[in-house]
């Protein structure tokens, strides 16, 4: 059994020290407003620190500490929205007359398997100039529960999250002649 230490405890002076020199380089998010003192922010997470106050302070001079300049950070741009294929790109897939560009079949892979493969699959496809893929999940019906499979209802999700969005312009349900409800039509971003 692991005890916890006490709410009251003291810090000792190798954690005041470190504690201090996080405060340091830490920019404030409203500058205007004035920064907390040490002792005040340790009493806010509950430990106590007596005579917490940075030595520059406790010798009477009143030079704040420096903190180092950092630079803003720029966000990085939101990933494309999807955009479900339309009616005619569907059917001229179904219909053969628009080709698919390459094949992935995840059966028999895991969750992570699948992920990391579809991940790199996409990002093959895009960096060969492949317009249309397919990729297969399968149905799924060994369960009985009438669920369909765990790849066939995750890799929608997945195709959701930013990395993939970066990679692909949308996707829909296969037709019956290329596996149906367990495959999926996308269309690949150009690189």
């Amino acid at each position: 059994m692991t005890s916890r230490p006490r709410r009251g405890r003291r810090l000792s002076e190798e954690e005041r020290k470190l504690w201090r020199g996080v405060a340091r380089s830490i920019r404030p998010l409203r500058p205007a407003e004035p920064e907390a003192d040490v002792a005040d922010v340790a009493s806010d997470v509950g430990g106590h620190m007596p005579d917490a106050k940075p030595a520059s302070v406790k010798a009477g001079k009143t030079t704040p500490p420096t903190a180092p300049k950092l630079s803003p950070a720029r966000p990085s741009p939101a990933p494309p929205p999807l955009a479900p294929l339309g009616r005619r790109e569907r059917q001229k897939l179904a219909r053969g007359r628009e080709s698919i560009d390459a094949r992935l079949d995840l059966h028999g892979f895991t969750q992570a398997q699948a992920h990391a493969a579809l991940l790199r699959f996409l990002q093959r496809t895009q960096s060969d100039g492949a317009k249309f893929v397919l990729v297969v999940t399968g149905k799924g019906g060994r369960g009985g529960a009438g669920e369909g499979g765990v790849l066939r209802r995750q890799v929608p999700h997945w195709l959701a999250l930013p990395e993939f969005r970066r990679l692909i312009v949308g996707f829909e349900t296969a037709h019956i002649g290329h596996g149906g409800e367990g495959a999926l039509y996308i269309r690949i971003r150009r690189g």
